[in-house]
């Protein structure tokens, strides 16, 4: 079991490496539950944070996993199951 884990921080970090901040989202504030298109991230934002995470962390992330995670807190989830460690935020 690795005992690397993903966490918000490092979500929040490579968002802004790969695709800026909304200057209207605090990035800092309470996004767990706040949805990626209200943060202001669409699609093509959301495969270079994937490729990024992938690089970094050296998993494989599967498309579904970027379409089906909706919120912060999902993306996380999904990324420390590949992980192979418990989601924390």
């Amino acid at each position: 079991m690795s005992t690397t884990q993903f966490t918000l921080d490092d979500l929040k970090r490579i968002l802004r490496e790969g695709a800026g901040a909304d200057e209207g989202v605090d990035l800092d504030g309470d996004i767990l539950d706040t949805g990626f298109e209200e943060l202001g991230y669409e699609s093509l934002a959301l495969l270079e944070t994937g490729g990024r995470i992938e690089r970094e962390f050296g998993i494989t992330l599967d498309d579904d996993v970027l379409t089906d995670a909706h919120t912060p807190r999902a993306l996380i989830a999904a990324v420390n199951t590949l992980l192979g460690v418990g989601a924390a935020a």
